[in-house]
């Protein structure tokens, strides 16, 4: 099983991002790939989860390794996939997300996409008063901003971003009713945009 890998991001693409390792090109899913910036000349450190199916055998990369632990504590619910879990992970606010499970907020669980009110309880369940290890992890908060490509134009951004939570299964009823809201901002990036966008979909 692998812990991280560490090589030079190739590509970034609104469901995965690719990294490059001795000549081998690794694509792994994450939860928002807009936070990675294409660099071959940098390595980057890539915490990862091998999942090994019946007819697939998937990488999953994260940030860090809090962010990693709290994949895995939501793999271990019943109704939580890995596209659930990214899901999730996708939205800046990981504390929120502990509060929530341990004030039981069902109301606010059931926003993530792939989250019904069954799933939502039984997060609450298995994971109330497991996640006070990360609770205070600054690990958990914020994200490291990105250079901007000042090549690349905003309605690419928007693009990107609304394919982005495409992928992390929002519906396009979902996305239409924050498209507006998105489209009168002055954000410099596809990360901002994205980050905005799941937000305003958690209100």
């Amino acid at each position: 099983m692998y812990e991280y890998f560490s090589g030079m991001i190739t590509a970034v693409t609104p469901y995965y991002i690719v990294i490059e390792i001795q000549g081998i090109g690794y694509q792994v899913y994450v939860a928002n790939p807009f936070r990675y910036q294409v660099d071959t000349n940098k390595p980057k450190k890539v915490y990862v989860y091998q999942a090994v199916r019946e007819n697939a055998i998937t990488l999953y990369g994260f940030w860090n390794l809090d962010e990693k632990m709290l994949f895995l504590k939501l793999l271990n619910v019943s109704g939580i996939g890995p596209k659930s879990a990214l899901a999730i992970l996708a939205n800046d606010n990981h504390l929120g997300l502990v509060e929530a499970i341990n004030g039981e907020n069902v109301a606010y669980l059931t926003k993530f996409p792939g989250v019904g009110k069954k799933t939502a309880q039984q997060i609450v369940l298995d994971l109330k008063g497991k996640l006070d290890d990360l609770n205070n992890s600054e690990n958990l908060v914020g994200q490291q901003e990105l250079p901007i490509k000042e090549t690349d134009l905003k309605s690419g951004y928007l693009t990107e971003a609304l394919a982005a939570l495409d992928a992390l299964g929002y519906t396009k009823t979902e996305t239409k009713k924050i498209t507006q809201q998105l489209k009168q901002m002055q954000a410099n990036s596809t990360d901002e945009y994205l980050r905005a966008a799941l937000k305003l979909l958690m209100h």
